[in-house]
């Protein structure tokens, strides 16, 4: 995520009683418990949900311009990974729910905590199997704006709307297993006036125009955590080209006066970024690639999967530059595609994306990556740029500059002590071997290692484990 101050511009019911579901003849009865309320990371413990695993999610969304509302049924396939007696999904916000079904039939629910859809079934639900879960609401989404982490979720426009999640928007907008954690594939279908156009993450599958609405279909294929999903409805102008042998989707709204030539460029860009970026950190880990030139007043861009969001709500008729479109297209592989497994580790996201603008600089205007690091390192020591541990930042902290900026040099650090031929396979290989998956920091440095063949905890010590300006 790129934000423009880098400071990025955050019911009540009854408790389902247990349900127990017979056991065979001469088997010991499975004793069935609730999932837990949040997925254990202690920078936002109450998103994300314990006792399943979500395998897909299929949100069909029907917006309408008269009351800027959303009529809407997500379903959700999923594994249970113990014995359920009820489980929750995260729904944040005043939307109403209609109703819930388990394997089709009614369920129990109730809204709980600050952001809990607490979910019975008619029966247990026994480790290991399969089940689905629909939920029809309908409402006004509101979006979460936090003193520390901006908005995110649901952000209404002019004419239509924009949905950005990083860290904690998707619950906002549907019900979702709001962790990082739990990736999924996506279906999204989007219902919306004609004379609107609708946007996703994922690639293109069709549209249907039937009355005075149109619904367009996006598939993401690959795996995907909530807070990189992504819609937009407005009036936008779409171009579609090959970038690499895929699908190159990029659009403007027309709210920004974008002019048909620069779209074409902006177009242009994302695939140049994408095959230099390529060259470096392995083939593009998607089957679509582009970009979604927003107005939304966040003031920043986000790395939503496949198809990243630019706001230049205060750059009117202006595309993205090429090292903000190589910081988004970069976190496909570092932040995507390989996500980490607690957000206070989100350098690993960051200072990747960020040295890779250094990279592309380099590429583009002869000002080489050293420079860029030198220029950074001369921060003053008393700096507050010093101040929070880049592999444990802080909450409030996790978009701050030393995640990016003290991210990049740590990459930079790390090139020069482990040498070019050995770097180059690092950030090639690294995304190959935890591609869809999740990784901490300290599973990188064990990788780097291995890669390096020499020992760098010293270097991480002082880099991303402790507060200080580090020596050279």
């Amino acid at each position: 995520m790129t934000r423009s101050s880098r400071l990025a511009a955050v019911a009540l019911g009854a408790a389902a009683s247990l349900v127990l579901t017979a056991a065979p003849a001469g088997a010991a009865a499975p004793r069935f418990t609730p999932g837990a309320p949040g997925a254990g990371d202690p920078y936002f413990p109450d998103m994300g949900n314990g006792g399943y695993d979500a395998r897909h999610y299929d949100v069909a969304l029907a917006y309408d311009p008269a009351t800027k509302g959303i009529t809407a049924r997500t379903r959700i396939d999923a594994r249970a990974t113990q014995h359920l007696s009820r489980f929750n999904l995260d729904f944040l916000g005043p939307l109403k729910v209609a109703s819930v079904q388990v394997d089709g039939r009614a369920a129990r629910y109730a809204r709980t905590g600050a952001q809990e859809l607490e979910i019975t079934p008619r029966h247990g639900l026994r480790a290991g199997s399969r089940f689905t879960v629909s939920v029809a609401y309908s409402g006004v989404p509101k979006n979460v704006d936090d003193p520390a982490l901006g908005v995110s979720g649901w952000i209404a426009t002019p004419d239509g709307a924009v949905m950005v999640n990083q860290p904690i928007g998707a619950a906002t907008v549907y019900p979702v297993n709001d962790t990082p954690l739990d990736k999924a594939t996506y279906t999204f279908r989007l219902t919306a006036p004609k004379g609107l156009t609708t946007l996703a993450n994922g690639d293109p599958v069709g549209s249907v125009t039937r009355g005075g609405t149109t619904t367009s279909v996006w598939a993401m294929r690959q795996p995907m955590a909530s807070e990189l999903s992504m819609l937009a409805i407005g009036r936008y102008d779409v171009l579609k080209t090959r970038a690499r042998g895929r699908l190159n989707l990029t659009a403007t709204d027309r709210a920004l006066g974008i002019s048909p030539q620069l779209a074409r460029d902006f177009n242009a860009r994302t695939a140049d970024v994408q095959g230099f970026l390529a060259r470096h950190f392995g083939p593009y880990p998607f089957s679509s690639t582009g970009g979604v030139v927003v107005k939304a007043g966040v003031g920043y861009a986000l790395e939503t999967q496949g198809r990243p969001v630019y706001d230049l709500g205060r750059r009117p008729g202006t595309i993205p530059s090429a090292t903000l479109v190589a910081h988004e297209l970069a976190h496909q592989w570092y932040g995507d595609s390989v996500t980490p497994k607690r957000w206070a580790d989100i350098w690993l996201n960051e200072g990747f994306a960020s040295y890779a603008e250094w990279m592309l600089t380099e590429r583009d205007t002869g000002r080489t990556v050293q420079q860029s690091f030198d220029a950074v390192y001369a921060t003053p020591a008393d700096d507050d740029l010093w101040v929070p541990r880049t592999a444990d930042p802080g909450r409030d902290n996790i978009f701050h500059p030393t995640v990016y900026d003290r991210g990049a040099m740590t990459v930079h650090v790390l090139r020069k002590t482990i040498g070019e031929k050995a770097f180059a396979r690092l950030i090639r290989e690294f995304p190959a071997a935890y591609r869809n998956r999740n990784v901490s920091t300290a599973e990188f440095i064990a990788f780097a290692e291995r890669v390096s063949g020499q020992r760098l905890r010293s270097l991480f010590d002082a880099w991303v484990y402790s507060s200080g300006k580090p020596s050279l």
